[in-house]
């Protein structure tokens, strides 16, 4: 598995959440990599240089909006997917019941835990934003109710 960060420091977390590869993502990876399936998770801001990164025959799944892009202004899909190259996506607002517990039985089942970074009460929610803007807390940032 080849996994992405903007920075360096960010490559043992990535390595021990099992990344056998680590490529720092200066804005463009195309002709880094080739991959035969992308889970693009920054989303629409990425989407374009994820897709020249798979193979014919491959897929994208693209369920990400971290990069603070919304949509894809002029996408042309004849143009912007490559040729032999699948392109499909996952929302996961409003999940049903079904596909929740079908979810936590997985994690469980894997012994899947998220890497926290940094936990935060509520009244240090403007804390918890600036380390978010920054990307120093390695990791998910928790804020407590």
């Amino acid at each position: 598995m080849v996994a992405t960060a903007r920075r360096e420091e960010k490559f043992a977390s990535l390595r021990a959440a099992g990344a056998d590869e680590c490529l720092c993502d200066g804005g463009e990876i195309a002709g880094q990599v080739r991959a035969t399936k992308a889970l693009e998770l920054v989303g629409p801001k990425t989407l374009r240089d994820t897709l020249r990164c798979v193979e014919r025959g491959g897929i994208v799944c693209d369920t990400g909006i971290l990069g603070g892009v919304y949509r894809l202004d002029g996408f042309d899909p004849v143009k912007d997917i490559p040729n032999g190259v699948f392109l499909t996506g996952f929302f996961s607002n409003f999940p049903s019941r079904t596909a929740v517990d079908e979810m936590m039985a997985f994690i469980r089942a894997h012994g899947i835990r998220p890497r926290i970074g940094a936990v935060y009460p509520f009244p240090k929610i403007a804390e918890a934003c600036a380390a978010l803007d920054a990307g120093s807390a390695d990791g998910k940032i928790v804020v407590t109710v």
